[in-house]
């Protein structure tokens, strides 16, 4: 009979592991050298676009390994999902398959009678009720070990694949450019398509917060002016005068930007070869008195989370978020146990993962 772990125990388990993470994830960002290497995380990252990077980073450098140590079949992964989320699927993980070790949320709920002062706000034990007349909101409090497996560590029924846009060189994908148009609209902005370059001084796009106007030379094929609108739409949602940091360091601009219209063209299949990304270490470096390690894993959030807004406002046809298709939400990812035996009783409930209120079921966007 295996002996039950102390609470005390159990927390020391948990710490160990978030630091075994933590300092896997500051290796991974760390190898970030070139710009090559960032458009590759990045295009990774737009496979796994349902998660925060630093989570689509340690699934891509732990399933590697996996790939290397002859445990799975590709080195890049298809679908990853937590153990219940798999059997939701009626699939099981296979034995001997390890999980992939994230970062999950902790969540907490918090209370005030006056929510616009910050000082007001109290956290709710468990299951204590707010007072009459209280706001009650929820947010992160912290980060807990989280394992979910690629769909080549389970066995079970067949998940069909999505289609997959395909392309012909300098083709943009249907409805895309019309659609980032209407967002460019839609925040408030004109669109102006002009002939050649000499009219936004020799750019192959403009983005002007004084007019409120976008313009985008239109004497290039499809793909490159849908490339360029995107990136103008992303100046448009992070580049604003309100945007005073983003503002002061042009060239870390320049980067999120390039890497949303990145992230927008590899969920479409557009060939992503053409984009633009300075040496990591010089840009990482603009902003004085940071570290350039957690300016990389901002950067790298903010342009996920913005292009993800963009990409969810589109009705175009694109490429997996990693998410399984049927799952249509998330249920806890629970810690390992040996793959092919009976799964532990069902625990009481732990925080979702989700960071928001309840809500419809919709596609997850996990951490």
């Amino acid at each position: 009979m295996v002996a039950r772990r102390t609470p005390e125990e159990a927390r020391a388990t948990r710490d160990a592991k978030l630091e075994e993470l933590h300092e896997q994830l500051h290796a991974s960002v760390e190898r970030l050298v070139t710009g090559e290497d960032w458009k590759q995380a990045l295009v990774f990252a737009s496979r796994f676009r349902s998660r925060s990077v630093n989570n689509s980073w340690l699934i891509a450098a732990q399933h590697l390994a996996a790939w290397e140590a002859g445990r799975v079949p590709e080195p890049i992964p298809t679908y990853v999902a937590g153990y219940r989320q798999w059997e939701q699927l009626g699939r099981q993980v296979t034995k001997g398959q390890q999980g992939y070790g994230i970062l999950a949320p902790v969540t907490g709920r918090f209370a005030s009678a006056t929510p616009a002062d910050p000082e007001s706000w109290r956290r709710l034990a468990p299951r204590e009720e707010p007072r009459p007349g209280e706001v009650v909101r929820t947010r992160m409090v912290g980060v807990r070990p989280a394992y979910v497996w690629d769909i080549s560590q389970t066995i079970g029924p067949e998940v069909p694949l999505p289609p997959t846009p395909q392309l012909l060189e300098g083709e943009a994908p249907a409805g895309l450019y019309d659609g980032l148009v209407a967002q460019v609209r839609e925040a408030g902005f004109e669109f102006l398509p002009v002939p050649h370059e000499g009219m936004i001084r020799g750019a192959n796009g403009l983005t002007n917060f004084e007019t409120r106007q976008v313009a985008v030379r239109t004497n290039m094929d499809d793909a490159a002016q849908t490339k360029t609108l995107a990136h103008e739409l992303a100046h448009v949602k992070m580049h604003g005068p309100d945007q005073e940091e983003a503002r002061q360091h042009r060239g870390v601009g320049e980067v999120e930007a390039e890497s949303v219209a990145l992230m927008i063209g590899a969920a479409h299949s557009m060939d992503t070869s053409s984009y633009t990304i300075p040496y990591v270490a010089g840009w990482a470096m603009a902003a004085n008195g940071k570290d350039p390690i957690q300016i990389v894993q901002a950067t790298a959030e903010r342009v996920r989370k913005v292009a993800v807004e963009i990409l969810d406002r589109l009705d175009t046809t694109q490429i997996s978020d990693g998410t399984p298709p049927g799952l249509t939400r998330d249920a806890p990812e629970r810690e390992p146990h040996k793959a092919g035996t009976p799964p532990p009783r069902p625990a009481r409930a732990r925080p979702a993962r989700a960071t928001e209120p309840a809500r419809k079921p919709v596609p997850a966007r996990g951490l």
